[in-house]
Formats: structure tokens, C-alpha cells, sequence
């Protein structure tokens, strides 16, 4: 099968054949997509976005976190776009980012929740692991606020009752991930 990249997503080069081939494999391994293009362009359009993360140059590395935000995210009935800004205001994309209070990874979930769920062998610096309990997390707390996403998202920072978190997250969401196709 021959990868047909979108003409929007090419630039005026050919497309790097290393690109290619990690973007071929995350399409074929994208099982929360409607259909293979929409993977192939909202995988292009949010590799381009990503790259400019230290930690996300790699093509590889990088596809492989948006496909698994988009299944995690889509399993748990967000919004990848979200779910790639609390990443970005949390951890700034650092897979083994770690708070003074000790929150880990690119979620930034706390440890106590691997003791509340009796799941202590969990590792949250894993990739899979961290964005399942982030995304579960944020979404039992939309839940909780009816949909109120400032409420929502100061409860997952733990400073409900105020603006400044939820804030940031929206901002990072409206100026780099918003997505109107």
C-alpha cells in the first residue's frame, strides 16, 4: 500500500521517507479514526504542531504519542486537541517530567491514584499508562462538573476555585491545537 499524504500536509519537498514511513505506521496502528485520510491528516497536521517540542523531533516518537493521545483521549470521550494542550501546560511534553509534589510524566498524574485503584506496579513515566489515568481523571471530572470545562480542569490541578490553570490550558488549546476542519 502506498501512503497518499494529503496535498495540504505536503510541503514544496517531497516528504521525508523516515516521516513517511513512521506516519504509514501510526495510520495502520489508528484504530480510534473513522477512516485511514482522517488519520492521515490529523496525524500531519498535529506531527507539524508537536515538532517544535525538544523532546518531539523525533518523527517516530512523536507519532507514536499523537496516536496515542487520539485513542486514549477518544476512549475516554475528550478531545484529543485537549488532551494535547494539558499535556503541553503540564509537562511541555516531557515524558518524565516530575513536579515538587510529585505528579509524573506527560499527564502530570499524581502517584496516590496507582493506591486508590490497587494498581501500585503501574509505572505513569509509561507513555500508555499516563495518558489512560489522565484521560480517565480529566473526564470523570468533566463528568462531575456537567460539562464545565474551567471547573473541570481546575479540579484535575487541584485548584478549584480558581481561573489561572483552566485558563492556561484553553489559551494553549485556542492559539496551538484547535482543529476546525
Amino acid at each position: 500500500m502506498v501512503l497518499a499524504l494529503p496535498s495540504a500536509a505536503m510541503t514544496s519537498a517531497d516528504p521525508d521517507p523516515e516521516l513517511r514511513s513512521a506516519l504509514m505506521e501510526a495510520v495502520n496502528a489508528s484504530d480510534s479514526f473513522g477512516d485511514q485520510f482522517d488519520a492521515q491528516v490529523w496525524l500531519m497536521d498535529m506531527s507539524g504542531r508537536l515538532k517544535r517540542y525538544r523532546n518531539m523531533r523525533d518523527d517516530k516518537i512523536r507519532l507514536d504519542l499523537l496516536r496515542m493521545v487520539h485513542q486514549e483521549a477518544t476512549r475516554a470521550g475528550l478531545q484529543p486537541e485537549l488532551v494535547l494542550s494539558v499535556i503541553q501546560v503540564e509537562s511541555a511534553f516531557d515524558r518524565f517530567a516530575l513536579s515538587y509534589v510529585g505528579a509524573q510524566g506527560y499527564m502530570q498524574v499524581m502517584p496516590f491514584w496507582k493506591n486508590e485503584l490497587g494498581r501500585t506496579e503501574d509505572n505513569l513515566m509509561d507513555t500508555r499508562t499516563n495518558l489512560r489515568y489522565g484521560c480517565t481523571i480529566l473526564k470523570h471530572y468533566l463528568d462531575r462538573e456537567k460539562g464545565n470545562l474551567i471547573r473541570a480542569l481546575a479540579r484535575y490541578n487541584g485548584s478549584l476555585g480558581k481561573t489561572k490553570y483552566p485558563e492556561k490550558v484553553l489559551m494553549a488549546w485556542d492559539k496551538y491545537w484547535f482543529v476546525n476542519y
